[in-house]
């Protein structure tokens, strides 16, 4: 069998994570940049060597201010922190449709945990310009508390300003590499 090496297609892909905010509605973001190297035997991507990183400097809501405020010690501390890194440790399949669990250790502000993501195989296609694609739609929930994120207010109500609870969305397009 033949290794193969993938990277992402960043223009093809999203790194998005969700998050309550005053428990009644929920704020997306995204990393900008990140990047992946994933090492399979042929097309399995069920023995795949998965690892990924994103930049947190390059964490987007769609607000300046929330921005920064992720940005500094009270969340990420990009400054002291710059990566977000996963390394995948097992897969399980889930059905014959091509859903399967990945298993991994995600890094956040140096406390590593063990996460487990929810996974949908898209396909390998060849496209318009001869470049072998793999796509995949990635979904999880972690406790932002559990990595150090702990920043917390309260409403004068009492209400919680920003949940611990965040759900990963990711919408992944792999290139092979030649």
């Amino acid at each position: 069998m033949a290794t193969k090496n993938w990277v992402i297609d960043p223009t093809h892909s999203e790194v998005q994570f969700k998050i309550k905010h005053l428990m009644i509605t929920t704020v997306t973001g995204s990393f900008d940049l990140f990047e992946a190297n994933v090492q399979t035997e042929e097309e399995d991507f069920m023995r795949a060597k998965v690892s990924f990183s994103a930049d947190v400097a390059s964490v987007s809501t769609g607000n300046e201010q929330r921005d920064e405020h992720l940005k500094s010690a009270d969340f990420f501390d990009a400054a002291k922190y710059p990566r977000i890194t996963f390394a995948a440790t097992k897969y399980e399949s889930v059905d014959n449709d091509g859903s399967y669990e990945l298993h991994g250790d995600l890094t956040i502000k140096d406390v590593t945990k063990s996460i487990k993501l929810g996974v949908e195989f898209g396909g390998v296609v060849k496209d318009p310009y001869g470049n072998i694609k793999a796509g995949f739609s990635i979904n999880g929930k972690i406790n932002r508390k559990d990595f150090g994120l702990t920043w917390s207010a309260v409403t004068e109500a009492g209400g919680v300003v920003v949940s611990e609870d965040v759900r990963i969305v990711c919408e992944i397009q792999l290139i092979e590499q030649q």
